[in-house]
């Protein structure tokens, strides 16, 4: 058996030297390169994979976003049918007796309604009636004062903003002892003038003198409103108030505002609360019973059980199993002598709770 020799090579110094094979160095570049170019491929996968997962969830997100929202529509057309044919507002048409017999809820202005499956997924809805906040463009000096009780006001801030709203809305230039008219406005840094006729909007209060975004955003929006708009008389220019301008009802009013009631306590309005979720009040006199004669006494002047026209619905649509949450807000009319029966008198998406003080709000009321 012959054996192959390994290839040498003589040298006159007598040193042997093995014969390098030819390329035999570059094996482990080749390794290293591959070994890159594996490392490349598997983080563009990755990256595929991600962005696919991202496109999904983003997909997934808008539907779930865009059900809701149609959910959040079909609740202000659920509660609005209720408000017309459930025999709720008094004027509404007439009354399907469907309705009651197949709904145990209640669906009175101020009370609780529980979770509405629908769809995929629920609704919630809220019913207010604009009766039972603070009319800012009828309201009396008496009724505007006790507006401000839930805040921490001196005597001195409180006339500020009492005499200055009443100024705002007032026809003439002539301005209250603590009050401010287009001179006082029109000497601040965003200068302005007043606007010497009713509120268009209850922000519009952040014009007015005294009202600060601390005051607006930390509870007043809740307490008030425009609606209802009063009428035009024939034989005057001026806008005739609506019947009980000057009074809340009793069955239809935030905790906040029963909280502005003279002598109330939290125990008290919490009374209230539970004695309306199971039956409106009927009268005013049925009041006495749960605060006692002494707050009775008190109050009596400030409130009634008279519903206004206008109704305030929020609703908030829900998928099941997932975090997506729309919620739109309308102020409706009722109003039987039309065609339709209602009118939306405002409009706004994205609602699920009243909103906080936006960041970098100027003061305007100085």
């Amino acid at each position: 058996m012959r054996r192959r020799l390994p290839c040498i090579s003589w040298f006159p110094s007598g040193k042997v030297n093995s014969v390098k094979r030819p390329f035999s160095s570059n094996n482990g570049v080749a390794l290293v390169l591959v070994l890159w170019i594996l490392a490349f491929l598997s983080v563009l996968v990755g990256e595929f994979c991600l962005a696919m997962r991202t496109e999904v969830n983003i997909t997934t997100n808008f539907k779930e976003e865009t059900l809701s929202y149609y959910y959040a529509k079909a609740g202000v057309n659920l509660a609005t049918h209720r408000l017309l044919y459930g025999g709720i507002f008094p004027d509404s048409v007439e009354a399907d007796e469907e309705i009651r017999e197949e709904e145990a809820v209640e669906w009175h202005p101020g009370s609780r309604i529980p979770p509405i499956s629908f769809g995929e997924g629920s609704i919630e809805i809220e019913i207010e009636n604009e009766s039972g906040k603070i009319n800012i463009n009828y309201a009396d000096s008496g009724l505007l004062r006790m507006m401000l009780n839930p805040f921490d006001l001196d005597e001195k801030d409180r006339d500020i903003i009492v005499d200055s709203i009443l100024d705002w809305r007032d026809a003439d230039d002539l301005f209250r002892l603590n009050g401010a008219e287009s001179e006082y406005y029109g000497s601040l840094v965003h200068p302005y003038g007043a606007k010497n006729g009713l509120f268009d909007s209850v922000e519009e209060l952040l014009f007015v003198r005294g009202v600060t975004p601390e005051i607006f955003y930390g509870g007043l929006r809740e307490m008030v409103t425009i609606y209802p708009v009063g009428e035009l008389s024939p034989d005057h220019p001026n806008v005739q108030p609506p019947v009980n301008a000057s009074r809340i009802n009793i069955n239809a009013a935030p905790s906040r505002v029963l909280d502005a009631l003279p002598e109330m306590t939290d125990d008290l309005v919490l009374s209230i609360l539970e004695y309306r979720a199971e039956r409106p009040f009927q009268s005013i006199t049925q009041l006495a019973s749960i605060v006692g004669n002494d707050v009775y006494g008190g109050i009596v002047r400030y409130v009634s059980t008279d519903l206004a026209s206008y109704y305030t619905i929020r609703s908030t649509g829900m998928m099941a199993g997932s975090p997506a949450r729309r919620g739109v807000e309308a102020i409706i009319e009722i109003d039987g002598t039309s065609k339709s029966k209602y009118h939306i008198i405002e409009w706004l998406d994205n609602v699920t709770s009243w909103p906080e003080m936006p960041e970098g709000h100027i003061d305007f009321s100085g």
